[in-house]
């Protein structure tokens, strides 16, 4: 049905390594792996299988679970999307006894039910977007005044500092890069 792989960590590993829970949910002890160092494992490939058909509806949804924490959704792949890298930012451990071991579970779910097919895409672009919005405030307060309890910036500021950011762009293409980390 899937396989999954640990990018310069191992070799394709098929869905008879992960335990099968019930007919649509399969789980994957890290301590298999990599025992207490789950956590070194920071991205996952999970593919589906050339013979498998996803019906259409229908993800394969992927959570990942550090000690005494609830399971979190981190990505999914679909038959449009047949394979992913997902980023695992694994969540802090609880100090509660169970479960022992991180894990990795896969499931079978409502493609209309997911929050989104890449979490970790959506919070990069969440990143560059806060980035971007930060390097303008600074630009807009550079040149303001106050008036009372407002701030007052000339009113061709917003063109003023696009050129500047374009302009740095050109000149410098790691530039951009930096936003994006």
């Amino acid at each position: 049905m899937f396989g999954v792989v640990f990018p310069n960590r191992s070799f394709p590993i098929d869905i008879s390594t992960f335990t099968q829970i019930d007919t649509f949910h399969w789980l994957l002890d890290m301590n298999t792996f990599v025992g207490e160092a789950y956590d070194s494992i920071r991205e996952v490939c999970i593919f589906l299988l050339n013979n498998f058909t996803l019906p259409a509806d229908k993800a394969l949804a992927v959570y990942i679970q550090s000690p005494g924490s609830p399971f979190l959704f981190v990505g999914a792949v679909t038959l449009a999307r047949p394979s992913a890298v997902l980023s695992l930012p694994w969540p802090d451990p609880s100090t509660e006894s169970a479960p022992l071991s991180a894990k990795i579970g896969v499931s079978v779910e409502d493609l209309s039910s997911l929050p989104s097919l890449d979490v970790a895409a959506e919070k990069k672009i969440e990143r560059l977007a806060m980035k971007v919005g930060e390097n303008l405030f600074n630009f807009m307060q550079s040149f303001c005044g106050v008036d009372g309890s407002k701030l007052v910036v000339p009113m061709d500021i917003l063109d003023r500092w696009f050129k500047k950011f374009q302009e740095r762009s050109k000149r410098d293409p790691e530039y951009l890069k930096g936003f994006a980390l």
